[in-house]
């Protein structure tokens, strides 16, 4: 199941779909559900697909895709995923400013990443990245996404 929404670094899982990628956790993001693997786990290819397929931009697609969602999540388990607050200025749309905790990570790693590199990144490469350099997150795929980006050699 390739498709060109999923990232280089999601390759060990996305064929099967075992974990939720990116383009999915940015849609869950935008729509403000908080959908837990053991949710995903219950879904069928199909409706995994579908997750990740599903538009999810402007505001009636964002209201479909959550109410997908959720109509989803009660017919698997009985009770509606948790809802959280949608920002309504996500850092992954903002290409003025470098999230301080990418910052911090590459850092780690010696690399500095430019404004004009992050402004060129695509809100999904964004997003991954922001999602990476959390300290709650396993970050082993942080520099194979910043090579991936073609910020890191």
């Amino acid at each position: 199941m390739t498709n060109q929404a999923f990232l280089q670094f999601e390759t060990d899982f996305v064929e099967s779909l075992r974990c939720i990628p990116m383009i999915a956790r940015m849609k869950l993001d935008t729509c403000g559900v908080k959908l837990k693997l053991e949710h995903w786990n219950q879904f069928t290819q199909s409706e995994r697909q579908t997750i990740v397929t599903m538009p999810c931009n402007s505001s009636q697609e964002i209201k479909d895709y959550r109410e997908f969602l959720q109509n989803l999540v009660i017919a698997k388990t009985g009770k509606p995923a948790k809802e959280l607050a949608i920002d309504p200025h996500p850092l992954w749309l903002n290409t003025n400013e470098i999230p301080k905790g990418i910052k911090i990570k590459a850092a780690e790693l010696g690399i500095k990443i430019s404004l004009h590199q992050w402004s060129s990144l695509t809100s999904l490469q964004r997003f991954a990245l922001i999602k990476l350099s959390r300290p709650s997150h396993e970050n082993r795929n942080f520099m194979p996404a910043l090579k991936e980006f073609g910020i890191a050699e």
